[in-house]
């Protein structure tokens, strides 16, 4: 499985396929992997955590929303029965209730996320050495370099090189 793109097709029977690595779809793969099942949390973007790790605070209770979303990130991350599958998307879904069969197009991370250990050091030793490219995060507010990590909570926290 090398190339541009990886399709996934090692996928365990009976398991159960997230698509959404948002507030809802983490807390739907919480629930579902505390019954039993084995999920795949399935995530487009660079990690997982959506519009709420962008968040200061979240209506009506004015909380914070990191404050909620943090200890949500650590369970999922470290969850026995959960795999998490970034940069990510469905390409096919076939079958019926109960006997779906999924096919995954992963795009490469191009960072080994088992060995990265978000020092920052390929980040500050990136050949631009000024920020360039608009952040995501900060919704095209900010910048970064094609090589980053998305937030400093991220799960994976890893860093990420944009080609």
């Amino acid at each position: 499985m090398s190339g541009a793109n990886k399709i996934m097709s090692a996928i365990r029977h009976g398991s159960v396929a997230v698509v959404g690595g948002g507030i809802g779809g983490i807390q739907a793969a919480l629930d579902l992997a505390d019954s039993g099942f084995f999920v795949y949390l399935i995530e487009d973007g660079p990690a997982i955590g959506g519009r709420m790790a962008q968040l200061d605070k979240t209506f009506p209770t004015n909380d914070c929303a990191m404050c909620m979303l943090s200890p949500k990130l650590v369970e999922v991350g470290r969850h026995p029965n959960v795999q998490i599958l970034t940069l990510a998307s469905v390409e096919s879904l076939d079958g019926q209730p109960g006997n779906f069969q999924i096919t995954i197009r992963q795009r490469p991370r191009y960072v080994d996320i088992t060995r990265c250990i978000a020092c920052g050091r390929c980040v500050a030793s990136c050949v631009y050495q000024e920020p360039k490219f608009p952040s995501e995060f900060d919704v095209g507010l900010g910048k970064r370099k094609p090589v980053y990590i998305p937030f400093p909570q991220a799960v994976p926290l890893a860093a990420v090189v944009d080609p």
